[in-house]
C-alpha cells in the first residue's frame, strides 16, 4: 500500500482508496517533475490508474529525465488526490519538494542524484554529488551489460519486494537504491536474476540501466 507524508497530520498516511489517482504538479523545476513521475510509476505498479497533470510553468525537456509526459492544463485541479509543489500550502495531501540548486549536463545522472535524497530534503546538485551519482550509475550499467551475457533467470523476488516496499513508504528512493547496491554485490544471486531484477526495478526508477547492453 502506497503511503505518503501528510503535512496536515505530520504522519505518513495511506493514499485514498480507489483505482484512480489524480496527481497535480504545480510549476517548479525538474526535481518536482521527477518526484511526480516516481509517484506515478509507483502507483501504477500498485494497480492505480494515474492522471498526472502539470501547469504550463512546469519544467521543459522532461523526456531527457525519463519523465513520462504530463497532461498540461492552464488551471490547477481543484480536487487532485496529491499535489506536488515547492510548498505544502494546500488543505490537501501535498508533497513539498524543495527546488534543486545547480544543474547537470546529464539528465539521468541528475535524476539519480535527486532520487538519492529524500524528496522533502533540500538538494544541491554539486559537482561532488553529481560525480558520485555518475560513478554509481556507470557502475550499475556496466554490471547490467555484463549480466546480460549470462543465462536468463527469474527476478529475485526478495530484493524486488524490499525495494518496492521502500518506494511505497513515502517514496523511499534512497533505500530502494541501496537495495540495488546490495543485490549487485550479492554472490549468492545468479547474474541472470540480478539482470531481471534490475530491469524490473528500473521500470519504476527510470535510470536507463540497460543503456550499456551490447556496447562492449
Amino acid at each position: 500500500m502506497l503511503r505518503l507524508h501528510d503535512h496536515r497530520t505530520g504522519r505518513t498516511e495511506a493514499l485514498p482508496a480507489g483505482r484512480g489517482l489524480r496527481v497535480q504538479v504545480v510549476d517548479g523545476a525538474y526535481r518536482l517533475a521527477v518526484v511526480a513521475d516516481l509517484l506515478r510509476r509507483v502507483a501504477e505498479r500498485a494497480g492505480r490508474r494515474v492522471l498526472a497533470v502539470s501547469t504550463p510553468g512546469a519544467a521543459t525537456g522532461l523526456d531527457d529525465y525519463n519523465v513520462q509526459p504530463f497532461e498540461v492544463r492552464d488551471d490547477v485541479l481543484p480536487d487532485a488526490d496529491v499535489y506536488v509543489s515547492e510548498t505544502a500550502d494546500r488543505d490537501a495531501l501535498c508533497l513539498a519538494v524543495p527546488q534543486e540548486t545547480g544543474t547537470s549536463p546529464d539528465p539521468l545522472t541528475a535524476r539519480l542524484a535527486m532520487l538519492e535524497v529524500p524528496y522533502r530534503e533540500p538538494l544541491e546538485l554539486s559537482a561532488p554529488r553529481l560525480s558520485a551519482a555518475a560513478e554509481r550509475l556507470a557502475g550499475w550499467r556496466g554490471k547490467v551489460a555484463e549480466w546480460a551475457t549470462s543465462p536468463g533467470r527469474p527476478i529475485n523476488r526478495e530484493y524486488a519486494d524490499e525495494a518496492e516496499a521502500a518506494l511505497a513508504d513515502d517514496l523511499g528512493s534512497p533505500a530502494a537504491l541501496a537495495v540495488l547496491d546490495r543485490l549487485a554485490a550479492d554472490p549468492d544471486v545468479p547474474p541472470g536474476a540480478k539482470l531481471e531484477t534490475f530491469i524490473h526495478l528500473d521500470l519504476v526508477l527510470a535510470l536507463g540501466l540497460v543503456s550499456a547492453i551490447g556496447q562492449a
